[in-house]
């Protein structure tokens, strides 16, 4: 099966990520997947410097003819059978490349990552195959804004999960100098304000109420940082929360911290609570979209309304007052999280949404 992954997004995320697990797991699988992307592309330099075969293709719009024909004549070379597409421009730019192969062209599957409101389903509905989402609820908003039902496969993001142990508790804790006993609560997010951190800081306070040496890291660099660089200031919560920045070395964050939170406005699913979950953590988090697929209530962790600071609050307290209860459902979740979102489980149902288009091409 030769498969080609087309992305036209140029920067760092958890769609990127998810895109190199799958090449990297279809590797092991014994295929040889190829990547297209511009040349910038974060996602094209890591995966050429893990080893795949990347063909730098600038994407300068929906209707970029020289990027079109590029498309269409590597499918042709390289007799592509499927190709993969993960963001709008480069769905229509090689949607638009395959249908003019005709009868022989390859088969096209875009996957959904986003849990935002689409401007058309027409590229869904005539440049592609199959659809693939990260979740049932972006699957459901997707049927209710006119895609066909029956082309719309839910395969949710899996991690690696061997990258998630790590031997000992971490050592953020000496790196702040904190004493070994300390409460520390997280969470691994780009500084935007859509991640629901400012409601966290304004939840801080009633948490240092109860548990006065507690304290909070935010890992993770993006344009709220000066905004709630201030508002930590203005709480006078300097000594009690610290603004980490970006962080290479996140599963020693992830095994420093005692509670995962991350109160989001908006989530299709939430790479961030595999993780945590993956590390054995109870989280906190919203009840939006995709997120209560991740964090199951009252097993896994503990949800709470959008933009609910006091809950948010109630939340924490309620989990660090019992030290038993996270550990269950540190144990709960790290077992879920196995079970359902390993990057082999998601390979496997990728692989047989491509078996089925294809199938359904030579039933035709």
């Amino acid at each position: 099966m030769n498969i080609l992954h087309t992305e036209s997004s140029t920067g760092w995320g958890g769609q990127e990520n998810r895109t190199l697990n799958e090449l990297m797991t279809l590797r092991e699988r014994g295929l040889a997947p190829m990547l297209a992307c511009p040349p910038q592309a974060r996602l094209g330099t890591r995966a050429r410097e893990a080893g795949f075969e990347v063909h730098d293709i600038p994407m300068r719009g929906a209707l970029d003819l020289p990027a079109l024909l590029a498309l269409r004549r590597l499918m042709q070379r390289r007799c592509i059978e499927i190709v993969n597409t993960h963001s709008g421009r480069d769905t229509q730019l090689a949607g638009l490349a395959a249908k003019t192969l005709g009868s022989h062209r390859p088969r096209v599957v875009r996957t959904r990552h986003l849990a935002l409101p689409i401007s058309s389903p027409f590229t869904y509905v005539r440049l592609v195959d199959q659809v693939v989402t990260v979740s049932r609820f972006v699957g459901d908003y997707l049927a209710s804004a006119g895609v066909p039902a029956g082309r719309i496969t839910t395969v949710p993001t899996g991690i690696d999960l061997s990258r998630y142990r790590i031997d000992g508790p971490g050592t953020l804790r000496a790196e702040l100098g904190l004493p070994a006993a300390a409460l520390l609560i997280g969470t691994v997010a780009i500084l935007r304000r859509k991640k629901g951190h400012a409601e966290l800081l304004e939840a801080v306070p009633a948490v240092l109420a109860k548990f006065p040496a507690a304290h909070f890291v935010f890992a993770g660099d993006g344009p709220q940082h000066e905004n709630l660089a201030r508002r930590i200031g203005e709480l006078g919560l300097g000594g009690n929360v610290h603004l980490l920045g970006l962080r290479h070395d996140v599963v020693n964050v992830l095994a420093s911290l005692d509670l995962f939170v991350l109160p989001t406005h908006q989530e299709a699913l939430g790479t961030a609570f595999i993780e945590a979950g993956a590390m054995g953590l109870p989280v906190v988090a919203s009840r939006v979209d995709g997120v209560p697929e991740v964090v199951q209530e009252g097993i896994t962790g503990l949800l709470v309304a959008v933009k609910d600071s006091t809950a948010l609050a109630a939340a924490i307290c309620a989990l660090l007052a019992d030290p038993a209860r996270r550990q269950a459902m540190g144990e709960a979740a790290r077992a879920w999280i196995a079970t359902r979102f390993s990057r082999e489980a998601m390979v496997d149902g990728m692989l047989a949404v491509y078996a089925k288009v294809l199938a359904a091409e030579k039933s035709r």
